[in-house]
């Protein structure tokens, strides 16, 4: 696993994980964000396994497998409790490492992350997709046309997708969607796969759900299921005229969530980084520059 760690570890500070979603890979998804963060904590960002530079031989591909390597990963760098921030399927590692590893984990936020999501969902006409297959077409998109699909599912307003020249799109692909397509394809199969809530281990951390409100690919009726599922230990916030993508489309509100949850131990939120390791199927890191 490759892993942007701390230049320097300061043991008085807090340690901080940020979980990326699917797409592209850990420093693409985190980098605006490790700037209001480096100061209050030892911030760490991993790249999922077949993301960026992860990869492993092993053929499980599970979000408890993700969960597992991750445990793995800190404890290589002798991190032993941690707080945690997942987007999308970010947070479905992050919430299997936080039920796994109760003792490890201090507070938990998912963004957009459809954990409580079931198999029955797809045939019951909850997502906008008919199939897995359709999922992973959009998901993975090898075309110009799938990836405007993306942007448009993932933003309530689409920074002029169709605007954008093909060649563009074209080369985006080629740097950042070509990669482990098979081994994706089936990390998008194991979500859904025999998936039932009511299997689904209640996380006893204090937990922030944040949602876009107009999310199209986990619609806000997951975050109501989750913050049902968790029970006292969870907030819900909703970010309006947000998708999918709220961390980057509402980025300073997100942000401000994150802060009063993280940072200024609220135990409600109110509405109103890096040098350089690599790991095979051991552990490596890349360092936050402040």
């Amino acid at each position: 696993m490759h892993c942007w760690i701390p230049k320097t570890v300061k043991p008085s500070k807090p340690n901080l994980l940020l979980i990326h979603g699917f797409g592209a890979n850990a420093m693409w998804q985190w980098g605006n964000y490790l700037r209001p963060f480096i100061p209050r904590f030892n911030v760490y960002v991993p790249d999922l396994l077949f993301f960026g530079e992860s990869y492993t031989n092993h053929l499980e591909r599970t979000e408890h497998f993700q969960a597992h390597c991750l445990k793995k990963l800190m404890e290589s760098f002798d991190v032993q409790k941690l707080s945690l921030v997942g987007v999308s399927y970010g947070g479905f590692a992050g919430y299997s490492l936080a039920s796994h590893y109760p003792d490890s984990i201090e507070k938990v936020v998912l963004c957009c992350s459809g954990v409580c999501l079931e198999e029955k969902d797809m045939k019951d006409g909850l997502f906008k997709v008919s199939d897995l297959d359709e999922a992973a077409s959009i998901l993975l998109p090898q075309t110009p046309d799938k990836l405007r699909t993306l942007v448009k599912m993932s933003f309530v307003k689409p920074a002029a997708a169709k605007a954008v020249p093909s060649y563009f799109l074209r080369d985006f692909i080629e740097v950042m969607c070509t990669h482990y397509i098979e081994e994706k394809r089936d990390l998008i199969q194991n979500i859904l796969k025999d998936r039932q809530c009511s299997n689904l281990p209640r996380i006893s951390q204090p937990t922030l759900i944040v949602w876009g409100e107009e999310d199209q690919v986990f619609p806000l009726e997951l975050g109501y299921r989750l913050k049902r599922h968790i029970g006292d230990n969870a907030e819900l916030v909703v970010i309006k005229n947000a998708g999918h993508a709220v961390n980057l489309e509402r980025s300073k509100e997100f942000l401000k969530y994150l802060k009063a949850f993280l940072i200024d131990n609220n135990a409600r939120v109110h509405h109103h980084s890096s040098s350089h390791n690599s790991v095979k199927d051991n552990i490596n890191g890349k360092n936050n520059d402040d």
